[in-house]
């Protein structure tokens, strides 16, 4: 029951913050990626690439959808390996998190040739007119960074109440 409920949670944030009007690349999606295995464990990566899948079912697939869940799964893989023993190591992941979405993702739309031609000039003109996408991607994942955290201090908080009340 309380894996049905995590899955759940987890979707529901992710299609939440899709779903929703906003601006381009403003979603919790880089934040899950990176919390959702950092602070639950490896073992709900699947949970969170389903629910990507599931909402990208409704949203609609596109030519680097393939690089886009790639990138996700990187961030997850390197979340749940380094990156949870301090709020400081958290919050540098979550950024460096979207640093690998932001690389990984824009070499996929200049490897598809589709709107950037296949040249170091169309490379660099690629990653540079990226950078507003980039801008909202890093606001973004610092956001739902912090509403993670406080959550998470918030369940510490009120499980050690529990268990002191228990007692």
């Amino acid at each position: 029951m309380k894996k049905i409920f995590i899955f759940l949670s987890i979707f529901i944030t992710l299609a939440a913050s899709r779903f929703l009007p906003h601006p381009p690349n403003f979603t919790s999606l880089i934040a899950l990626s990176f919390y959702v295995p950092a602070i639950l464990g490896f073992k709900y990566i699947p949970a969170l690439l389903i629910s990507f899948v599931i909402t990208d079912i409704f949203i609609g697939f596109h030519t680097t959808v393939l690089f886009t869940w790639g990138s996700v799964l990187i961030i997850s893989i390197l979340a749940s390996k380094y990156f949870f023993n301090s709020i400081f190591s958290r919050l540098s992941g979550a950024l460096i998190g979207a640093c690998i979405f932001f690389i990984t993702t824009n070499f996929g739309v200049w490897l598809t040739g589709n709107i950037y031609d296949y040249s170091f000039n169309g490379f660099i003109k690629c990653y540079i007119l990226a950078i507003p996408f980039f801008t909202y991607s890093l606001l973004s994942t610092v956001l739902f960074s912090i509403i993670f955290e406080c959550i998470l201090k918030f369940y510490q908080a009120s499980s050690k109440i529990f268990k002191v009340s228990k007692s």
